[in-house]
């Protein structure tokens, strides 16, 4: 009686969890197509509905709404990659970014920039995807191959060779890029401005390409949901409930390096979605990643989206990197659980 009462309560909050942040990110997507530095087009945007005319067409369905989109889909698959890995690592402040991904992708955009291999011309552009995009998402593959494989002892991967194999490997990759932007000084600004992250050359061909890549790795990471409970009971408890840890480690950092490095491809380095998100969500969900994943999609859609539409609306007709912004949220955010931590390892 008591089991199927709290089967009952788990799932009332699931449903409450899901439609909650469902009718935040219709309003957050909503808000981010209506509003700009030049204000609300409300009227505007009832007359193309109704209609299908509108002087504000261009603005709303040409630049902000695949803006809302691709920001949507980044901070959905970045929350969910950063989810997945602080279960892997049972460590609260795991994120992709350990992995290397974030200074790989910045190396493979730094020396596309660089070397003048950014335009359409040079013929690999692919579903849209520009060639400093396509760059970094080579960049970003490339330094977690990188991990691990100096993170193999044998046929196994240490989880904490795994982590310091990460920090090694991203050290170089940002030695790397410095080196590309010091040598070719005139795309230095350039680089940086990629490096900080932002939407601005958002479009409809980068988010096809998001949506093909992000959802379907998103989805596949939220199958691997009982494993990863499973895991948290540690790696003897696992085995004996029929999980391997060691290939449900590989598979989750394949997934999470191809729904990484795709957000970063179309972005530029966004930090701290992966961290922050996925730590408040637990506050409303629970541990359990059946309900956790899919609602750190939706609630890292939803800061991303508003964090952008802060971003190009606080200063016009000037655009804060949203690179920056997440940092100036997620930094404050990362020292608490850090002090947190600290507390917790001395009580």
């Amino acid at each position: 009686m008591v089991r199927q009462s709290a089967k009952t309560a788990l799932r009332v909050r699931a449903c409450i969890s899901v439609i909650t942040l469902l009718v935040l990110s219709f309003f957050a997507l909503l808000l981010a197509v209506a509003w700009g530095s030049t204000g609300f087009k409300v009227r505007e945007f009832l007359e193309y509905l109704f209609t299908g005319a509108s002087s504000a067409e261009v603005i709303l369905f040409k630049i902000r709404l695949p803006r809302a989109l691709l920001s949507y889909l980044v901070g959905g698959g970045l929350a969910v990659a950063g989810c997945c890995l602080q279960g892997v690592f049972k460590n609260p402040m795991a994120d992709s970014h350990i992995l290397g991904v974030s200074a790989g992708a910045g190396f493979g955009a730094a020396a596309c920039i660089a070397f003048g291999i950014g335009g359409a011309s040079f013929g690999i552009a692919a579903f849209g995807l520009g060639n400093v995009a396509l760059g970094a998402l080579i960049g970003g593959m490339l330094a977690v191959l990188f991990v691990v494989q100096f993170a193999r002892i044998g046929r196994r991967v240490s989880t904490s060779a795994l982590l310091l194999s990460g920090i090694a490997v991203s050290s170089l990759f940002t030695a790397l890029t410095s080196g590309i932007m010091i040598l070719h000084r005139e795309s230095m600004e350039q680089v940086v401005f990629w490096t900080l992250g932002s939407f601005t050359a958002a479009s409809f061909e980068k988010v096809r390409f998001a949506a093909l890549l992000i959802l379907p790795c998103s989805a596949l990471c939220m199958v691997f949901a009982r494993p990863l409970n499973i895991m948290l009971l540690g790696e003897e408890d696992a085995r004996m409930l029929g999980v391997d840890p060691v290939k449900t480690t590989r598979m989750l950092v394949l997934l999470t390096t191809l729904l990484a490095a795709g957000c970063v491809s179309v972005s530029g380095i966004v930090g701290f979605v992966g961290l922050m998100l996925p730590h408040t969500l637990r506050l409303m969900t629970g541990p359990d990643h059946r309900l956790l994943l899919p609602c750190s999609f939706l609630g890292g859609g939803i800061f991303l989206c508003l964090a952008d539409t802060l971003a190009r609306s606080l200063f016009p007709p000037l655009e804060i990197p949203v690179g920056v912004l997440s940092a100036l949220f997620g930094v404050p955010f990362f020292l608490y659980l850090l002090r947190r931590q600290g507390k917790g390892g001395r009580g």
